[in-house]
């Protein structure tokens, strides 16, 4: 199944997209059965509410002795004592599997997204992903913990009701039923409009939240750019598109909550009415009258609050239409059912044969075209062009980000597509132009590369990437937190935080995007002297915009609108006179 290049589609809601919760709560029989018996007992103890009122009000207050009395009021006790427990269970079993499920729902998705490939995040924002894992399942938390078990309690509490009404009083119950449709028809005709506005409520909610996090993201910038006044007003335009969705939204929901409430207390009144007519005539006993109005008015409340509900079941299918929306998505990029192995080695053998690819996202344009090279085992070899050469392309076709659209990549002489993911990158380091660090200690941001490393092996990899000095003068060492991005280092730091990583994967390929790129002279130095270190060994291909950076190549490409157009040492490309030359003259100014 190919993997969608467009962001994920907008479904249409209803209250069956709510069978995902289902399948997540169906894992635990045990509570499910607890919560619906508890349910069961609760909504019984309510109808027998007015029960025990009618033997109270016919025989009660008759002739009946001080015995008869307490009987019938201990009989209305233990009722309501049976209703305090049922009801207390009720609320455990259904917070405690609300929770769970959610619990799962977002496990479930977060290992599914790790399999995404980078093609999909660059169609979805992680933004919105990260809104719809946190707004919308504690969304739906409301709906499985509270909003399902009020809505089967006055399901069951009203048709419990009603064939309680027809035992009481058989033709004032037919009365009473036969306004139903006119309460029915407006949820169906209301809750249609109130489905749409709800789903688009969720909707700016999610862009809300993807600009803040976007702006606050980006604050150094912001500033540097005197732009907090015109981000402040766009996000309070954003806001206030927000609260006129959600105005409109919660207006709707008012008004029908209103009418349908103002519906079926009208019903209820005029039945009273007829009923009251027929205890003056003496054709029902005034226990049962009071009996027929206490459980209309229980039965006229269950109704009523369906249609509360049911709101908030639309709002809770538009949440789980957005996550089964996430789940549905298959990446195009996965391990073949059968792979073969990868042969273990310590430099490792890469060729592209013919390789041609284009983006999904740019599928008129190729980003490679017929490109055919070998890495020998133990090569150092450079990668250099202009911006848009496809320098980077290459890096994420090795790592199996993205697969050729024709031609064939072998690692080690196996083929990528026949290769497992896993086994794939496990043979390669990398250290990318832009190093992240994670909002974590120091520790573990280094043994990133293997998660089993001994602290030993970690500091041993930190004093190969000249780190170690300004690791130990850290506050607390290995167990430091190196804040948001690794706000409490330098980019240098950062950079050989990263180069050590790789250092601790021990990988045969070694991958190098521009690992100096932004650094100062003397960071370029440190970290230049840690890369030296890390290359020794290993296969290691470099992508340099800084020609300094591989004059000492084994072997330099020079790429040009994907394809190789030069190739040779850096001695034999400056006499060629072409692409590298020029490059050269630029940055070496005429002094080679």
């Amino acid at each position: 199944m190919k993997q969608s290049t467009k962001a994920m589609p907008k479904k249409r809601q209803n209250i069956s997209q709510l069978r995902m919760l289902w399948q997540f709560a169906s894992r635990y029989p045990a509570w499910i059965i607890g919560a619906l018996l508890a349910l069961l007992l609760s909504s019984t103890a309510t109808i027998a509410i007015p029960a025990a009122f009618r033997m109270v009000i016919d025989r009660g207050f008759s002739n009946s002795g001080a015995h008869d009395i307490n009987l019938y009021f201990c009989y209305m006790l233990g009722i309501i004592v049976l209703l305090a427990m049922a009801t207390a269970a009720r609320f455990y079993c259904v917070s405690w599997l609300g929770e769970r499920v959610i619990a799962d729902i977002r496990v479930t998705i977060n290992r599914h997204l790790m399999k995404m490939p980078p093609a999909f995040f660059e169609q979805n924002r992680p933004s919105e992903i990260a809104s719809r894992l946190t707004t919308d399942t504690t969304l739906i938390d409301q709906i499985v913990s509270s909003t399902a078990s009020v809505a089967l309690r006055n399901l069951i509490t009203g048709i419990g009701g009603t064939l309680y009404l027809f035992m009481l009083a058989p033709h004032l119950t037919a009365m009473l039923l036969a306004g139903i449709p006119v309460v029915v028809l407006p949820i169906i005709f209301l809750g249609r409009r109130l489905q749409k506005l709800s789903r688009k409520s969720q909707d700016r909610i999610a862009d809300l939240s993807s600009l803040l996090n976007e702006t606050l993201g980006a604050m150094k910038i912001v500033q540097a750019f005197g732009q907090e006044e015109r981000e402040s007003d766009r996000f309070g335009q954003a806001v206030h598109l927000t609260f006129e969705t959600a105005r409109k939204r919660i207006t709707l929901r008012s008004f029908m909550t209103a009418l349908v409430i103002l519906l079926v207390f009208t019903a209820i009144i005029l039945i009273m009415w007829r009923g009251a007519l027929d205890v003056a005539a003496g054709l029902v006993s005034g226990g049962t009258i009071a009996a027929f109005v206490l459980t209309g008015g229980v039965v006229a409340g269950a109704f009523g609050a369906l249609s509360e509900v049911y709101g908030d079941l639309l709002r809770g299918a538009g949440a789980a239409s957005r996550l089964n929306d996430l789940l549905a998505e298959q990446p195009i990029i996965h391990s073949p059912s059968h792979p073969q192995a990868l042969p273990h080695t310590s430099q490792s053998h890469l060729s592209f044969r013919n390789v041609s690819f284009r983006y999904p996202s740019r599928p008129d344009t190729d980003a490679l075209k017929d490109f055919h090279f070998e890495l020998k085992a133990g090569e150092r070899l450079a990668i250099v062009g202009p911006s848009g050469a496809g320098k980077t392309t290459l890096f994420q076709l090795i790592q199996r980000f993205y697969d050729p659209t024709s031609g064939a990549i072998e690692m080690e002489g196996v083929d990528l597509k026949q290769a497992s993911l896993e086994d794939i990158r496990t043979h390669i380091a990398v250290v990318p132009q832009e190093t992240v660090i994670f909002a974590a200690s120091a520790r573990d941001n280094l043994r990133y590369g293997r998660w089993d490393a001994s602290d030993e092996e970690i500091w041993q990899a930190a004093r190969a990437a000249n780190a170690e000095e300004f690791l130990k003068v850290l506050p607390e060492g290995l167990d430091s937190f190196l804040g948001e991005g690794g706000a409490r280092l330098s980019g240098g730091q950062r950079q050989r935080i990263a180069i050590a990583r790789a250092l601790l994967r021990d990988a045969p390929l070694l991958l190098l995007d521009e690992a100096t790129s932004a650094l100062d002279a003397e960071s370029e130095q440190a970290v230049q002297q840690a890369l030296e270190k890390l290359m020794k060994g290993r296969s290691s291909i470099i992508i340099a915009h800084r020609l300094a950076t591989v004059r000492h190549a084994d072997r330099i490409i020079v790429m040009d609108k994907g394809q190789i157009v030069e190739e040779g040492n850096h001695d034999q490309l400056t006499k060629q006179n072409g692409l590298y030359a020029r490059l050269a003259q630029l940055q070496f100014n005429g002094q080679e």
